[in-house]
């Protein structure tokens, strides 16, 4: 065999080697394996995410609270549309062609080759009507999911909602795509990664028409989702319903803790609104109406809204003073209506005179916790006034105070207890006098506290000189429980005996007297909150028994106009309600004066008349 014949024998063979090989790779793709022929169909395969139902919401005796309902979107592969009926498909939607214009174009903006939500949170009879017409829409298809439902029209405030995820939560978090939801506020915020669970994948067979034919490969590749983890949050729902019936056409906040575990009994911010209006096809319209009120209803003031405390601070005066030794129970101060501090007037109301500390918590007296913050300021073991409030600072902030004690909130403020570097700014000196602040002495001036803190003021008296972290969901993880500790004041336990006593003498025959409840020792505090633009703020807090506090509490009523007038008749009802599960009949007429009272639509100008009147 010469050379070339060789060489020709070699290239034939390995031409022969290569034809073999492909026609055993053909034989094996068309007639072995025929998952690749189904490939090689065009549209002929459908990836359909599963997404998983969110974790359920329950009430501190297992009350289911939120759940899941079966919800639709429509989806679409715009590669895939051919000419279609608009004005019956926006009819079926209860669409406008304009929406259903610029989400398509959404659509093909993200993809043109990948499924997109084109409509979404579809009911169940929009869905029956569109299922029947779907065949004559290619490109189209029907998306299961879950939405969220409630048992109960209030509490938004505490559940949050859940809404599409943007772009910016995607590229911060790639296991969300265009469409999933996210929880935007709220325990839906907060737990987000508790909630959610994991989403599948499910692989179908469709036809020319988009119709699902079977699973591909009888689901042998499909990844089944995960469902959500479940919460069981400490409210008592019921009491939780009670206090915003209390609340309506009130503008304000209630917090309710259980002393000894720091457990959120109640949350309330009001007005309020149904957390159902934020699900569904007309969330959008809603919430831009929610927007728009006045009165502010998507605004939490429980966590969120900062006020001055007014009177109920004047328990931390005397503390404080108790602590730095400048007083003692007995310390006797005049008031006649009020008195003068180096030229500056601080009224009062009419009561008896002079007054010890007990008499000056009963009584709220303006000018007595005036002295209290002059004796504290101007203690020689200080240098001066300055260095003096610095320390007064330290005791404020063990309460809880400038601070956000709860982690179970993503919108919670932290409030503003003034440094001294802020007065060294404004007072364009380092050399202060008590009197430039004196305000903060019965809780008005550059105060700022959230309700949630003012109830945890009390939750330290209750306790006799700690608290435990607030919280409103039961822990979940050990890292949850960690988060949960005791906070032990530098205070002692002997002098939140004493502030406990007044407070329970002005239940008894004080300023708080419209509080109290029978055969309950309730321990009060009574605050008006002055108001320049209007009626002052009414607050009250409290807990309840005396010994071994079950609850303690507080309740801010904007433009309540006294701290007797709504926040201590609504705490007493409450804790009245809480403690013994039913109003008493001597107070069913109080109740109804609650229940049936408008602070919110417009009434007639009235008169305030001074009673703890605090500048």
């Amino acid at each position: 065999m010469n050379k070339f014949t060789h060489r020709k024998a070699v290239v034939s063979g390995l031409m022969i080697f290569v034809f073999v090989i492909y026609i055993l790779q053909l034989f094996n793709l068309q007639v072995l394996d025929g998952s690749y022929k189904l490939l090689a169909i065009n549209n002929s395969q459908r990836i359909e995410t599963q997404f998983p139902a969110r974790g359920l919401i329950y009430d501190r005796h297992n009350k289911l609270l939120v759940y899941n309902q079966a919800a639709y979107d429509l989806m679409v592969i715009p590669r895939q549309i051919k000419a279609f009926d608009t004005t019956e498909l926006t009819s079926i939607l209860g669409i406008t062609p304009e929406f259903l214009k610029r989400n398509l174009d959404k659509c093909k903006k993200y993809s043109r080759y990948k499924a997109s939500v084109l409509v979404s949170q579809i009911t169940d009879s929009k869905y029956a009507r569109l299922q029947e017409k779907l065949y004559k829409y290619s490109g189209f298809f029907i998306q299961t999911r879950t939405l969220r439902k409630y048992n109960v029209a209030h509490s938004a405030d505490v559940f949050g909602y859940v809404g599409e995820v943007s772009q910016s939560q995607i590229d911060k978090d790639s296991t969300y795509t265009a469409g999933d939801y996210i929880g935007i506020n709220g325990l839906e915020k907060s737990y987000e990664n508790i909630l959610r669970g994991k989403k599948g994948e499910k692989i179908l067979l469709v036809d020319n028409h988009n119709r699902v034919m079977g699973s591909y490969k009888n689901g042998e590749h499909d990844i089944p989702a995960v469902v959500g983890g479940n919460l069981t949050t400490t409210l008592d729902i019921e009491l939780q319903e009670y206090a915003y019936q209390l609340m309506q056409n009130k503008k304000g906040g209630i917090i309710a803790i259980e002393p000894a575990t720091g457990e959120i009994l109640l949350k309330v911010s009001s007005p309020g609104y149904d957390p159902q209006l934020l699900v569904g096809l007309e969330r959008g319209e809603n919430y831009r109406t929610l927007q728009q009120n006045p009165h502010l209803p998507l605004f939490d003031r429980t966590v969120t809204a900062t006020y001055p405390p007014g009177s109920i601070f004047k328990t931390i005066q005397g503390l404080i003073g108790l602590q730095e030794k400048v007083i003692t129970p007995a310390t006797m101060y005049e008031c006649h209506y009020g008195n003068s501090f180096n030229g500056q007037f601080m009224k009062c109301h009419g009561h008896d005179s002079p007054l010890d500390l007990k008499g000056g918590i009963q009584n709220s007296c303006n000018p007595y916790f005036v002295n209290v913050f002059r004796k504290v300021l101007e203690n020689n073991k200080y240098s001066n006034v300055r260095e003096a409030y610095g320390k007064w600072r330290d005791y404020v902030l063990e309460f809880g105070l400038g601070q956000c004690i709860c982690p179970d909130f993503m919108n919670e403020s932290s409030g503003s207890i003034p440094t001294q570097e802020y007065y060294d700014k404004v007072l364009r000196t380092q050399n202060w006098f008590y009197t430039y602040i004196m305000s903060l002495s019965i809780g008005q001036g550059e105060l700022l506290i959230t309700p949630l803190q003012m109830a945890n003021i009390v939750t330290c008296i209750a306790n006799r000189g700690y608290y435990i972290t607030p919280h409103i969901v039961r822990p979940t993880d050990e890292k949850h429980k960690e988060q949960i500790q005791r906070h032990n004041l530098s205070i002692s336990k002997a002098h939140f005996d004493i502030i406990a006593d007044a407070m329970e003498e002005a239940v008894k025959k004080g300023t708080a007297r419209i509080a109290a409840c029978d055969s309950i020792s309730v321990c009060g505090k009574t605050g008006t909150i002055q108001n320049p633009s209007g009626l002052d703020h009414s607050a009250f807090f409290a807990f309840a028994p005396k010994e071994n506090p079950r609850i303690a509490i507080l309740v801010y009523v904007e433009n309540g106009k006294w701290g007797a007038s709504y926040g201590a008749p609504i705490a007493g009802l409450l804790i009245e309600k809480y403690l013994k599960g039913k109003i008493s009949p001597r107070k069913k007429g109080l109740e109804k004066r609650m229940l049936e009272s408008n602070l919110i639509t417009p009434q007639p100008p009235e008169k305030q008349q001074p009673q703890e009147s605090e500048i």
